[in-house]
């Protein structure tokens, strides 16, 4: 793993390595593993459009069950689009529409008469700044479980909003304040009773929306360590623009560029000998971000 730190860090130091465009044949297959045994979701030949706009390109791969697997790549490559296309998220967006498949435990998400509350709550997500509800920290934990009917009485609801706020690490800094605004939190405890909100849910696929760009190194060590400790019991997806997150919190790294995934392969393999030229390029700090 140190091995792969270094190498994340020297992706960074580019002060000496000035960027140039790099002329790749972006048409080709993506290379590595993108593949796996007994996947919790399957993505096959997804196709992503704003309006006549492609964004995405025949993106298909496997995200395993307890996996995490963090998606790199320049701004506008389309990770973040590809992201939310798993729990249909750009459903939100006018215009939008998602070719392919994406199965979660082998069924079709995109498939009519799909009920996208009940998909959201299978599939959480954390975005990019924290967006806790304008309500107590409570009522920002018990408002998923209350709408789900997760919880028969309020001894129930006091025990989900406890565990939530444990797994995310949240709950000796917030149990003797839980009727307080969770707005008067600092920014990554925030993030953390949105992590707790998602969860609260019992969700099986957690999506990171890039989850420490707005944070402090502090607390994003913090949110970093926490996604170790999820992937025990949740599967993963995160998109982060930090290759040294990337190597700290993943199992497998992909990298997406113009909207077409590159590269799938173990982190510490896309970071050290990457088969890819494009990937190499990014990650060398050759390629724009």
């Amino acid at each position: 793993m140190k091995q792969v730190k270094a190498a994340a860090k020297s992706a960074t130091d580019t002060k000496s390595n000035p960027k140039q465009n790099l002329e790749v044949d972006t048409t080709q297959a993506t290379v590595g593993n993108r593949f796996c045994e007994n996947p919790k979701m399957s993505m096959r030949d997804v196709n992503v459009f704003y309006g006549d706009k492609q964004a995405i390109y025949d993106v298909s791969v496997d995200i395993a069950k307890n996996e995490v697997i963090a998606m790199i790549g320049p701004s506008g490559c389309g990770k973040s689009t590809f992201l939310r296309s798993l729990n249909r998220m750009n459903d939100t967006v006018d215009g939008c529409k998602v070719e392919g498949e994406v199965l979660l435990d082998g069924d079709n998400i995109y498939q009519q008469n799909l009920d996208v509350v009940e998909l959201r709550a299978r599939v959480g997500m954390v975005f990019q700044k924290p967006n806790p509800f304008p309500k107590s920290i409570f009522e920002n934990i018990a408002y998923g479980p209350k709408i789900h009917g997760l919880a028969d009485s309020r001894v129930d609801l006091d025990e989900i909003v406890e565990n939530s706020l444990k797994k995310a690490g949240l709950w000796e800094e917030v149990k003797e304040r839980l009727h307080q605004p969770g707005t008067g939190l600092s920014g990554g405890q925030q993030q953390r009773l949105c992590i707790a909100r998602a969860i609260a849910v019992s969700p099986e696929v957690i999506l990171m929306d890039e989850p420490c760009s707005a944070l402090d190194p502090i607390a994003t060590a913090r949110i970093e360590e926490l996604i170790e400790e999820l992937s025990q019991n949740f599967t993963i997806a995160i998109v982060t623009h930090s290759m040294q997150q990337a190597a700290r919190v993943s199992h497998r790294t992909a990298y997406f560029h113009l909207g077409k995934l590159i590269e799938v392969n173990p982190t510490e393999r896309v970071f050290t000998m990457p088969e890819n030229q494009l990937t190499e390029a990014y990650i060398t700090g050759r390629f724009g971000y």
